[in-house]
């Protein structure tokens, strides 16, 4: 289930990086983006970067990387040492 759901993930990942002007169009801009991306173009700099964040966490989730490095990063607040 895992597979599917990571597979999913990674097309939709696919879909934000290569239709972001689509995107733009159909929903705006986004003022926090391009404030502190850029002046110009901020917006499709977040899609694009939410786009690579997606694939690269589900390909993560999907090879059981992403488990080890939470629990690497935050197994001190729930009492477990790595």
């Amino acid at each position: 289930m895992k597979y599917a759901i990571g597979f999913f993930v990674i097309v939709v990942g696919v879909i934000f990086v290569v239709k972001t002007e689509w995107f733009v169009r159909n929903f705006g801009t986004n003022a926090w983006a391009e404030e502190h991306m850029g002046t110009s173009g901020g917006t499709r700099m977040m899609y694009k970067l939410l786009g690579i964040a997606f694939i690269f966490l589900s390909l993560m989730g999907m090879t059981g990387m992403l488990g080890e490095i939470f629990l690497g990063v935050f197994g001190r607040l729930f009492g477990v040492q790595s």
